[in-house]
């Protein structure tokens, strides 16, 4: 099969070339990849990986073999999955836990931004409870789970907040549900609507300092990326005077022991469906042309999502 492996010479440090295909373990199904969604940590992952790694974590397809052991859908299901690498190909061995039917509604390009973004977006708020009523904050909004965030806080009844660094992004994200738009390089500029019960970030450094003590009593800030930085430093006097308030790591993959990626991807999926989710698709290519879309991801020129379709 084509496959899409790392390469340091290639653009994104990434190549298409032949490839063996995926042997299924009994719990997998063998899904033909119709699209695929890029992520900024899987194209990091890719500069820092051995040559000839097959990477890739979001996939769209059709079932063409059933899991032997019976789970999960049957040859020629639609359907969309998330995988810990190996989705960058024509073929892909998915966990039937990781993957749900998708309706015929929504494309496979569009289905294919789901995994990671959408899972983290939906898991995230899942940690702070009911939203009705309350005030979320998402910084880095502008970014595929951002944007899901901010349309998923929405839907439960929640006043948002969006934290962006570029004003140019803050009309779609207001046009997606965003009641306040705020621009800037740290969380200072948030305080006006504060506290949040929720804070979902995925900036980490000054933005994360700030966003802490930011926190209502009994909310819950959510951290789930670190692209500004590993370091922080917080006032602990200020945060723990505040009261009943969580801080959360979330790193996908492990959330999978507590909620199977399948049944977020069922509510999403319905969402889509149901066009009550949009997304920002920004940049699309083929197999041959997915290390250029890494470059540029990893460069930050694209906003939204950047999808590959496979032949």
């Amino acid at each position: 099969m084509r496959a899409v492996l790392v390469d340091p010479s290639a653009p994104g440090h990434l190549a298409l070339t032949d490839a063996p295909g995926p042997t299924p373990f009994s719990s997998q199904a063998l899904v033909a990849v119709k699209a695929i969604s890029l992520n900024l940590g899987e194209v990091k992952r890719a500069r820092r990986s051995p040559p000839g790694t097959l990477l890739g974590w979001d996939v769209a397809g059709e079932v063409l073999e059933q899991a032997a052991d019976g789970s999960g859908p049957t040859p020629g299901t639609r359907v969309v999955g998330v995988m810990n690498t190996g989705a960058w190909a024509e073929r892909a061995a998915i966990e039937t836990a990781w993957m749900a039917p998708l309706p015929d509604s929504v494309s496979y390009e569009t289905a294919a931004t789901l995994p990671v973004a959408g899972l983290t977006a939906l898991y995230a708020l899942e940690q702070a409870g009911q939203l009705l009523g309350r005030r979320v904050l998402v910084t880095g909004a502008s970014g595929g789970v951002g944007q899901y965030a901010v349309q998923l806080a929405k839907l439960s009844g929640a006043t948002v907040t969006a934290l962006v660094r570029r004003a140019e992004t803050a009309d779609a994200l207001r046009a997606i549900g965003a009641d306040h738009v705020v621009v800037g390089e740290d969380g200072k500029g948030v305080v006006e609507n504060s506290s949040y019960h929720c804070i979902l970030d995925s900036v980490g450094g000054q933005v994360l300092a700030d966003c802490l003590n930011l926190v209502a009593r009994g909310g819950t800030l959510v951290s789930y990326g670190i692209s500004a930085g590993t370091e922080v430093t917080i006032n602990a006097g200020e945060y723990f005077r505040t009261g009943r308030s969580n801080y959360y790591g979330l790193y996908l993959f492990t959330e999978f022991g507590r909620r199977p990626a399948r049944d977020g991807l069922r509510v999403l999926a319905g969402l889509l469906a149901d066009s009550k989710l949009s997304v920002h698709i920004d940049a699309t290519g083929t197999l041959a042309e997915l290390g250029d879309l890494a470059e540029r991801l990893f460069n930050r020129e694209i906003t939204g999502k950047a999808v590959v379709l496979v032949d």
